[in-house]
């Protein structure tokens, strides 16, 4: 970008070169405002939550004790997360300079650049989405000589999607470091979970709060506590949590409680050793026949198939009434499947209500600028299409 001061663009040296030295006698305080974080705007228009300098650097520093094993001034970030997106600004910008880190540029997700720095740079952290990690595998699937640089990588904390089992595996084989499911929501600045990077992670989970973070499954109606094991929502209260949405305190209320609670709307299980799993987002189950179907749960067989790349699953209505359930399947590169092999795979795997009655085959899903898959794209695509296409268990194939 030029310098252009007639614009408002300027040369930071050149800013800090004529500024004065003094204390301009500011009084400052680390519950000011230091972000709106606009949320993604899954429900509505979308909302700015209101982070402090507290919430931000209790979220860094929560962060940096998670990994203790990190070396100031000698690591490097590869960020590809957008900083204009709470996971990218915290984990890629402000872990950066609170450990003395180089962090890495990388101003678009392209596969091939992404590899190129990778190479270039040899960065020792990587935080990304589920389908970030599975670029590199198959990046490095399709060119072997790859994975030699590829060893310098040793902890990676994935978020924003549900993180598959074989993604896992192949990414921490190719690189030899860590990778794990992590969780946070714009609210809380944003992590609240992580599951542990020694080794004793649980696939398939969040992992645990993070240190100095509450967390706690509630019942759905009372938000009192049920027991562990029991389906609920996820409530989480920290120093990351915001103050509120800004000039929004019917929304704020809705969400936050008076002692400091902030129920996510995420429907979630606590395990006896106290590792979470998220289910789905309550607004996104879908209701078919009486029964509700969390598409997380189909997405996870889904990505399980040796020959699917990508997956997303709504809820689209149905000619004589409610919902059934319609998966979207990208295809690895090279292969082929038919709506029948989905079928047969899904019916092995789940109960029958739960298996898709529609399949559609993409060539690629909608995507938020962090990579997380956009299942509130795809809803939106079907709501526009004519009633008599919606519905039914007519197969549809797109490109």
């Amino acid at each position: 970008v030029p310098f252009d001061a007639a614009r408002g663009i300027y040369s930071l040296p050149a800013l800090l070169k004529g500024a004065s030295d003094r204390d301009p006698g500011v009084a400052t305080s680390p519950d000011d405002i230091a972000a709106f974080q606009y949320t993604g705007g899954t429900t509505g228009l979308p909302k700015a939550a209101v982070l402090t300098h507290r919430n931000m650097v209790a979220n860094v520093m929560q962060v940096r004790a998670w990994v203790p094993e990190l070396r100031d001034g000698e690591e490097t970030i590869l960020s590809i997360l957008p900083f204009f997106h709470s996971y990218g600004v915290t984990l890629c910008l402000h872990l950066a300079t609170y450990l003395g880190a180089t962090t890495v540029l990388v101003p678009r997700f392209e596969i091939a650049d992404v590899m190129e720095q990778i190479a270039t740079y040899q960065p020792t952290l990587l935080p990304g989405v589920p389908t970030l990690y599975s670029a590199i595998n198959g990046a490095v699937e399709n060119n072997p000589a790859r994975q030699a640089s590829m060893r310098s990588i040793r902890y990676c904390i994935s978020g924003g999607a549900p993180l598959p089992r074989s993604v896992q595996e192949r990414f921490e084989e190719i690189t030899g470091g860590h990778l794990v499911e992590g969780y946070g929501l714009s609210e809380a600045s944003p992590v609240t979970h992580a599951n542990p990077l020694d080794g004793r992670a649980r696939i398939g989970t969040i992992g645990m709060p993070l240190p100095g973070t509450e967390a706690r499954i509630v019942d759905l109606d009372t938000r009192a506590p049920v027991p562990i094991g029991e389906r609920g929502e996820v409530a989480i209260r920290g120093p990351q949590v915001m103050k509120g949405y800004w000039r929004r305190p019917e929304d704020t209320a809705a969400v936050l409680s008076d002692d400091g609670w902030l129920y996510t709307g995420d429907i979630g299980i606590m395990d006896e050793d106290g590792f979470f799993q998220i289910v789905d987002r309550q607004k996104d189950v879908v209701i078919t026949g009486g029964e509700n179907i969390y598409p997380r749960e189909i997405e996870e067989v889904l990505y399980s198939h040796p020959k699917i790349v990508e997956a997303a699953v709504i809820g689209v209505p149905h000619s004589v009434g409610g919902q059934v359930v319609k998966a979207f399947v990208v295809v690895k590169p090279g292969e082929t499947l038919e709506r029948r092999d989905v079928l047969q795979y899904c019916s092995e795997r789940l109960a029958k209500f739960k298996v898709p009655r529609q399949i559609e085959f993409r060539e690629s899903l909608p995507k938020a600028a962090t990579g997380k898959i956009l299942r509130r794209a795809l809803a939106e695509e079907e709501a526009a299409k004519p009633r008599r296409r919606r519905g039914g268990d007519a197969e549809t194939t797109g490109g």
